[in-house]
């Protein structure tokens, strides 16, 4: 770091007032020299020339407060020396300083206006003072262009100006963007890793509940039975502690440690689809609830995106079925219509307006959730006569997530 980028930004950029009266000394520096030797055969610097150059440095203090104001009082000036009949290179710096100032605060229009006018008067200037050759201000056409010189100069660097703030307004709102994006995807990244903590703990605690309660019942009747109930139950713990390491690992993952130091995919399985709808049931079976299972139409070509979230949605389902409906019945169905993939799991509770875990739990909107992100919908409701069903139509082509 050097030593000016250490020094305060008041001190490396001064105050519009400084550099006012810091351009108001250069001009005046340069305009005395000039107009205190004039050209011979001409008229010399007398007071009336002293007097304009002083009303013309006096007015440059203003120009960013009234710039129109200035460029006229300069212009006057101006004229005055060419009428007065003293002539001058460097005479025109004030109007110069001033009509530049019209164009770099103001706009284009503006601008056009102050050129024809100024154009105008100069020609105009030129011929009162005389046609001769050899006078500079006898030629009206060149009188004509100088004051669109720093007109054309203003309006370029108002122009650029006006380009590199549209820039910064284009880059900050692409800025306000990205954050916004990234906000959205970081919560919908919470949202999934929520719903996929409570798919897998849910359903593997309500599993293994229901194994464990038919352990205990047929432990001393029917030790065989209750054999098959712990396996159940140690095979749905050992499903949970995989699922739930193949999510810390994709996890770990995302943040920049993928599976490991040597590369592998520790941790990783397979996501569950609907291949594995029979193991889901039948972890459910002997707790009391009948469970059936009715597959129609083949699932082939169905998008792994579309068996996870069916595959969740039934789970959901029956963890609900065991633990909230009191039923002694349930089927789960799965049919395919063309592209349609339609999953219901319906049981015979006894009537009931809306189960606990759909009036305030966070299964059932999980359930939506998934579907949506799929590209299909969930509708859930009690049915006449007792009962309730979950239905899910999902899209079974490719297009997922097209709506």
């Amino acid at each position: 770091m050097t030593t000016f980028d250490r020094l305060p930004t008041r001190l490396r950029t001064p105050p519009p007032g400084a550099v006012d009266v810091l351009v108001v000394a250069a001009v005046g520096l340069l305009t005395a020299s000039d107009a205190a030797v004039n050209e011979p055969g001409y008229r010399q610097a007398d007071r009336f020339t002293w007097l304009l150059l002083v009303v013309s440095l006096v007015a440059l203090l203003w120009r960013r407060r009234r710039p129109v104001l200035v460029a006229v009082v300069t212009g006057a000036a101006c004229a005055g020396w060419a009428l007065h009949g003293h002539i001058g290179e460097l005479l025109n710096l004030p109007v110069i300083v001033a009509l530049y100032t019209v164009a770099v605060l103001g706009d284009r229009r503006r601008t056009l206006w102050t050129g024809l006018v100024a154009a105008a008067v100069s020609g105009a200037v030129a011929l009162s003072v005389g046609k001769d050759v050899v006078n500079p201000q006898g030629l009206p056409v060149l009188e004509m262009l100088w004051p669109l010189v720093p007109l054309l100069l203003g309006e370029v660097v108002r122009t650029r100006r006006q380009l590199l703030e549209e820039y910064a307004d284009r880059a900050a709102r692409a800025e306000e963007e990205r954050e916004r994006e990234a906000e959205r995807r970081v919560h919908e990244e919470r949202l999934r890793i929520a719903r996929d903590l409570h798919d897998v703990v849910a359903h593997s605690v309500t599993a293994m509940t229901v194994q464990a309660g038919v352990a205990l019942d047929a432990f001393g009747v029917r030790p065989e039975l209750a054999r098959e109930a712990m396996r159940q139950v140690r095979a749905s713990g050992k499903d949970a502690v995989r699922e739930l390491r193949a999510t810390v690992t994709v996890l770990r993952s995302e943040a920049g440690a993928p599976g490991g130091t040597d590369g592998r995919d520790e941790g990783r399985e397979p996501v569950p689809g609907l291949e594995r709808l029979a193991d889901l049931v039948e972890r459910f079976a002997g707790g009391g609830v009948a469970l059936a299972l009715r597959r129609e139409g083949g699932t082939d070509g169905v998008p792994p995106a579309v068996g996870l979230a069916a595959y969740r949605i039934v789970q959901e389902a029956l963890t609900n079925v065991v633990r909230h409906s009191g039923a002694r019945h349930a089927t789960v169905s799965v049919v395919r219509h063309d592209d349609r993939l339609v999953v219901e799991v319906v049981d015979d509770g006894p009537p009931a307006p809306v189960p606990p875990a759909a009036a305030g739990g966070f299964g059932l909107l999980g359930m939506r959730e998934r579907a949506a992100a799929a590209g299909g919908s969930v509708d859930h409701g009690p049915l006449d006569g007792g009962g309730f069903r979950v239905r899910a139509v999902l899209p079974a082509g490719d297009a997922v997530g097209g709506r």
